[in-house]
């Protein structure tokens, strides 16, 4: 089985697994974070192969739809990647793409976290989706699908989280423009995914200006 073969089976069991899947975790967010990363990938010097698998399965089981486990998405990985008889090699490093992408973990300080350019690029892709238009859309759908509040002037973003703190909170949607959304700009890997993000980010705070506006009964 060639690589064509085997990112076309990754696509439908992609497909497949999240049939059903909140809307900002769907087989569509997975489908744009996998061309972002192909268009980042472009500009650096990475293993294309590896890009495009870790991009497909970077949500196959978001540990946030499944009481917290953040191992399960790695080992659904695990298991599909062993059936196409992949190298071990490649298995480690997309279950290592898979465990470290998520911005909660950028909250913990350990100083041994797994790098490579693989995943600097996916996850500047993944995190391009958090941001703009696009990331508006889903943030609030996902305020919505927890039943959260779209904005409490009396509950104050907590701009100093730990990543237990950050995973459990169920503060207003517009809190998570401050805790997590509005920092992804200067968190950015790679040349092309900071030059993407500029107008994504631009876009949040224009949006925020007029939130604030309407909320506020003014012209």
């Amino acid at each position: 089985m060639n690589n064509t073969e085997i990112i076309n089976k990754t696509v439908q069991f992609v497909k497949t697994t999240l049939q059903g899947a909140e809307g900002g975790h769907d087989w569509f967010h997975i489908e744009r974070v996998w061309k972002n990363s192909k268009l980042i990938a472009k500009n650096e010097n990475v293993n294309l192969f590896i890009v495009e698998l870790g991009a497909l399965l970077h949500d196959i089981a978001d540990s946030k739809f499944h009481n917290g486990d953040e191992n399960i998405g790695p080992k659904i990985s695990r298991t599909f990647l062993e059936n196409l008889n992949l190298d071990e090699s490649i298995i480690q490093h997309i279950e290592n793409i898979i465990k470290n992408i998520s911005y909660k973990n950028s909250l913990e300080s350990n100083i041994d976290k797994f790098k490579s350019k693989e995943l600097d690029v996916i996850q500047d892709a993944d995190r391009l989706d958090a941001i703009g238009a696009i990331g508006i859309a889903r943030a609030f759908n996902y305020g919505g699908f927890k039943n959260r509040e779209i904005h409490n002037p009396t509950i104050e973003p907590k701009l100093q989280q730990s990543k237990e703190e950050y995973k459990n909170s169920p503060a207003p949607t517009i809190n998570h423009f401050y805790e997590k959304l509005l920092r992804l700009k200067d968190q950015m890997n790679t040349k092309t995914g900071i030059q993407l993000a500029i107008e994504r980010h631009k876009y949040m705070e224009q949006f925020l200006d007029q939130f604030y506006k309407e909320w506020e009964g003014k012209k």
